[in-house]
């Protein structure tokens, strides 16, 4: 069998329906879509097609979508976009976001919203926290390293309530709300309105498509200060000559991946649970990390109290398969996960974990020959468990 690769969280291999769909705009309709000749507009044209058909996924405005080099730039323009319109606001970030969110969020006021130990945000402790200067508010829809989805509708219904006062009071400050969906789209809806987000940041290659191609949906009425200065292009919010082949082969993969998101949830949530079972079959002392319910089927998150994760992780690499220690953008920082720190592991269990996530490609035979490969590595030495 060749290597499992089980980090699909990290990053997606490429569909090659979605590099089909990008191949031409490499080699033969190369053309800047800014040129004013025939070539150049009907380039031109395809992003304008690509941004609808993301429009359409999101139920958003063409003109609401700004393409993006991936979620970390989608994040920094949403919060710094903002938050340079408000030198005196703050911002509230929950405390498992991704690396992107908390640094573009640690240049203003910013604090951070605790979570309960399956790494759901605590809602009550988020309305306290909200304040007359609070202009942004950034939650995740779904966290990269436990699975877990965040209640956005819950949290819009409390800021709706807020803003309704604020302008009571004569307030006229915005609270807006941000939600990172990298790792959304292959199994929840993703419609703006449902969700009641202002603000919205996708990933293509966490969906099968081009790394460094993302797109932010930024609600109309939301003004933002661009981060890239240049030749205007997406109206103004992000300059430089559009990356075509990226554009085109995110709405693609886009497209694939919400109209399968029900048949791929129930086969993975199928895979996961076969998986876990296995997990608990090997040793009573593995413990599942992330809610049982409020989660993506993708993600499983175990402790393996006794061992080092590194050197489980390597063990793993030698054998065969492929996982990761958590955030694949943090692996190489030597501090435990913030994300397990914020659930409420110790150092010394958040050192012992690991993430497992599934993906398209993903068998129940690689399922079951991934815990043949974890017996015989965790067996030996099952004193340590």
């Amino acid at each position: 069998m060749k290597s499992i690769y089980l980090d699909y969280a990290a990053a997606t291999p490429m569909d090659r329906r979605v590099f089909t769909a990008m191949q031409s705009y490499f080699t033969d309709d190369f053309y800047n879509p800014s040129a004013t000749y025939l070539a150049g507009r009907a380039v031109r044209q395809t992003i304008a097609e690509a941004r609808a058909s993301v429009a359409g996924w999101l139920g958003s405005q063409p003109g609401e979508i700004v393409f993006t080099a991936g979620a970390t730039e989608a994040n920094n323009l949403a919060i710094s976009g903002i938050m340079r319109h408000f030198p005196d606001g703050e911002v509230l970030v929950s405390a498992i976001e991704h690396e992107s969110v908390l640094a573009a969020a640690g240049q203003y006021k910013c604090r951070k919203i605790p979570v309960n130990r399956q790494g759901i945000v605590d809602l009550i402790e988020l309305e306290k926290m909200i304040g007359p200067k609070t202009v942004l508010v950034s939650v995740m829809l779904v966290n990269n390293e436990l699975g877990s989805v965040q209640p956005l509708r819950e949290i819009v219904k409390i800021l709706n309530k807020l803003s309704i006062l604020r302008k009571q009071s004569g307030n006229k400050l915005p609270l807006y709300l941000h939600s990172d969906a990298a790792q959304a789209p292959c199994f929840l809806d993703l419609h703006v309105s449902r969700l009641g987000v202002d603000l919205l940041s996708l990933n293509g290659g966490k969906i099968y498509g081009a790394k460094q191609s993302g797109v932010l949906y930024a609600r109309s009425g939301v003004n933002l200060q661009p981060l890239v200065l240049g030749g205007g292009q997406e109206n103004g919010r992000r300059s430089g000559t559009e990356n075509v082949a990226a554009i085109v082969g995110l709405a693609r993969a886009l497209e694939l991946a919400q109209t399968a998101r029900h048949e791929e949830t129930s086969r993975l949530n199928d895979l996961r649970n076969l998986f876990t079972v296995g997990l608990a079959n090997l040793s009573p002392k593995i413990v599942i990390n992330g809610p049982a319910k409020q989660r993506t089927p993708h993600i499983v998150h175990a402790t393996f109290p006794g061992w080092d994760n590194e050197r489980l992780m390597m063990q793993l690499d030698e054998a065969g398969m492929q996982v990761a220690v958590g955030s694949a953008c943090s692996a190489s920082s030597q501090e435990p996960s913030h994300v397990l720190k914020a659930i409420g592991l110790s150092d010394k269990l958040a050192r012992s974990s690991l993430r497992f996530s599934l993906g398209r490609q993903t068998t129940k035979a690689q399922l079951q020959k991934s815990l043949q490969i974890l017996e015989s590595i965790l067996q030996p030495t099952d004193s340590q468990l």
